[in-house]
């Protein structure tokens, strides 16, 4: 865990400052050569086109939002250079995600979900990889008493996990689907 929140820290454009509650760190391998990496964590609490698109209630929220996972680190080092790398590792990781999380964490997750800043970048690797792009965040950032936040708009991508996400992830009792 170390070498990887040091690499992360050193070469992320975010850089790492630690991750907290569920969380899964993978290195992107080629034999024993390390190339890359990625973070799963916790989803963001409310996003509105995420949220309009899986059509769910505050209580389906509130019960289901761990089923939501952000791809929220990831990191081809700089020094590699091989070419499809970034969609093949995020086509693997819609593969194995839930396997791993219900090995770690004893439950599956349902959907991915990612932020790209498009000032500097397009998400292509995403679209390769087959994640929907579903429009932008409003830029206003995790809304703390006292305290005002502000961020650029960033793209918001989706891969779901099951074809019946959406109906999973708004199953909570009087909820439903609009």
């Amino acid at each position: 865990m170390a070498q990887w929140d040091a690499l992360v820290a050193r070469w992320h454009p975010l850089g790492f400052q630690g991750a907290f509650g569920y969380r899964l760190r993978y290195f992107i391998t080629a034999g024993d050569r390390r190339l890359g990496s990625v973070l799963l964590a916790g989803a963001a609490r409310a996003v509105a086109v995420r949220d309009r698109w899986i059509g769910w209630t505050a209580q389906a929220r509130r019960e289901n939002l761990a089923r939501v996972v952000n791809n929220s680190r990831f990191l081809i080092f700089p020094h590699v250079r091989v070419p499809h790398l970034a969609s093949h590792v995020l086509g693997q990781l819609a593969r194995r995600a839930r396997a791993d999380w219900l090995d770690h964490w004893g439950f599956e997750p349902l959907l991915l979900e990612t932020f790209v800043d498009p000032r500097h970048y397009t998400g292509t690797c995403y679209r390769a990889a087959g994640w929907q792009l579903l429009g932008a965040t409003s830029g206003r950032g995790l809304a703390r008493p006292g305290q005002s936040y502000r961020s650029t708009p960033r793209q918001v991508w989706l891969k779901p996990l099951s074809a019946d996400c959406r109906d999973r992830l708004c199953a909570a009792p009087g909820s439903s689907r609009p």
